[in-house]
Order: structure tokens, then C-alpha cells, then sequence
């Protein structure tokens, strides 16, 4: 009996909740649309709320590392093939393989020619700068603990990849100078697209 009597509240209360508002009543308002003249924020609310700190020199700096491609923002600094190969094979070589070929992350090396598409994204054979693989692993690698490895290491273990590469000596030491001054093998086969319709690639 009990079970039955809460059965019929129930169902009493749902009744009530459907039915329609009184004709003349007004609808209700729709929170979600305030009113045309409402301020955008409450009289009482404070011009600032003082959210966050302000940037100091230091913090930029931290962020304001990128490199161009003539190596306008390389850092002071130098590194050489045989310091990268140690740099790499702590940092590097359980991702990339002993020869930068195995993987099982992302091939490094690859010296072959293409003809119309590369065969790949390896270092030799794609990449059209070479201060980009210096911006790019100082900002990216090692893919577990990005930024750590100090700038020296930087130009260090880039040597060592264009050393395996073929595009530097086995004892070069490379800086800002150095690395911005080498021609990488696909640097002709990036080109401005100067399309102006149409799906024509150049």
C-alpha cells in the first residue's frame, strides 16, 4: 500500500510539472540571453582583478628563443662532433636508433637524392636549414625531458646528426657562424608559394 500511494505522488507531480503556465502569464526569462542594456559585468566588480604577474626580462628570455633560417638567434656557444655523439647516445639514441636510422621515433638520416616528393622527413635528404634542427631540438628533444639539454649540447648533438648525415666532418665544431653558413641538400626545394588560384604546385 505504501509502494502504491508513493507511485501516485509521483506521478501527481509530474502531472503538476507538465502542465502549461496560465495564458496571461508572462515566459520566463532565458538566462542565457541577458538584457540588451545589462552592464557587462557588475557595478561592484573591479577594474583589474589582478590575475597573473607581469613578465619579467628572465621569463621572455626563456620563450624568446626561436632562430631564423640565415641562424639570426643562434646563441653564443660551440659543440663538436664527437661531444654530440655522446650527447646522443644518452639522450637521443633509444628513440632514434644507434645510427639515427632504426626508430623507432622519427628516421634522422637519410642521404638519398628524390626527384618530385622526398622520400621521407630525414635530416639529409628534406630538412632546408640547418638552424631549424638546432631550434627544433633545443625547444623539442628529448621528446621525455624537452629544454634540458644545455646549448653547448645543442650544437654538440646537431654536428653529431649532420656528421652521420654527411653534410659535416667528423671533427667539426660548430657555432652560430659555422652551422648558419652550411648548405643543406633540399635547400632549393623549398620555394615561396606564390599561388594565386587554382591547385597548381610549383
Amino acid at each position: 500500500m505504501r509502494r502504491l500511494f508513493a507511485c501516485v505522488v509521483v506521478l501527481a507531480a509530474a502531472a503538476c510539472a507538465s502542465e502549461p503556465p496560465p495564458a496571461d502569464s508572462e515566459p520566463p526569462a532565458q538566462a542565457s540571453e541577458p538584457a540588451a542594456d545589462a552592464p557587462a559585468l557588475p557595478g561592484h566588480a573591479p577594474e583589474r582583478f589582478g590575475f597573473g604577474t607581469a613578465a619579467s626580462p628572465e621569463r621572455v628570455a626563456l620563450w624568446d628563443i626561436d632562430v631564423k633560417p640565415d641562424g639570426e638567434g643562434l646563441p653564443p656557444g660551440s659543440g663538436s662532433v664527437a661531444d654530440g655523439q655522446r650527447v646522443y647516445e644518452v639522450s637521443c639514441l633509444q628513440c632514434h636508433g644507434p645510427t639515427g636510422t632504426e626508430g623507432p621515433n622519427d628516421r634522422l638520416v637519410s642521404t638519398g637524392d628524390w626527384d618530385q616528393w622526398p622520400p621521407g622527413r630525414a635530416i639529409g635528404a628534406y630538412w632546408p636549414y640547418a638552424s631549424t634542427l638546432f631550434d627544433y631540438t633545443r625547444r623539442a628533444m628529448p621528446q621525455t625531458t624537452p629544454g634540458t639539454l644545455a646549448d653547448d649540447e645543442v650544437y654538440a648533438v646537431v654536428a653529431y646528426v649532420l656528421h652521420l648525415n654527411g653534410l659535416v666532418p667528423a671533427d667539426a665544431v660548430l657555432d652560430a657562424a659555422s652551422l648558419a653558413a652550411i648548405e643543406m641538400p633540399a635547400s632549393e626545394r623549398f620555394v615561396p608559394d606564390n599561388r594565386t588560384g587554382g591547385s597548381v604546385v610549383r
